[in-house]
C-alpha cells in the first residue's frame, strides 16, 4: 500500500505546473447560421413580447373589477404559469444572446 502511494506522489510531482491553453474562438461562418440566428431571434423576441403582454393582461384582469369574470378566472389560474414561462423565456433568450447574439436583420 505504501509503495502505491509513493508511486502516485511521484507521478503527481512530475506533472507540469502550468499549461498553455490557446484561445478558442467559435466560428459561426456556416452559410445557414445567419438565417438560423435571425429566425431564432425573431421567435424569442416575439415570444417574450407576447408573454409580457399576457402577463400585463393577467395583472390587469386580477386588479380591475370591470373585466369579465371569465378573464379574471383565467388570469388567477394562469398567473404563476405566465411568470414561470417568462422566466424560462428570459433565461433561454439570455443564453442565446450571450452565446450567439440576437440578429434581427437590420
Amino acid at each position: 500500500m505504501n509503495a502505491a502511494l509513493t508511486t502516485i506522489y511521484t507521478a503527481i510531482a512530475h506533472l507540469p505546473g502550468e499549461v498553455d491553453v490557446p484561445d478558442i474562438n467559435p466560428d459561426f461562418s456556416a452559410p445557414w447560421m445567419a438565417g438560423l440566428q435571425i429566425i431564432v431571434s425573431y421567435i424569442l423576441g416575439t415570444a417574450l413580447v407576447v408573454a409580457l403582454g399576457a402577463l400585463i393582461f393577467a395583472l390587469a384582469a386580477i386588479t380591475i373589477r370591470a373585466i369579465p369574470e371569465q378573464a379574471r378566472g383565467w388570469a388567477g389560474d394562469n398567473i404563476i404559469k405566465l411568470i414561470l414561462g417568462i422566466v424560462a423565456l428570459g433565461c433561454v433568450s439570455g443564453l442565446f444572446q450571450w452565446l450567439v447574439n440576437f440578429n434581427f436583420g437590420f
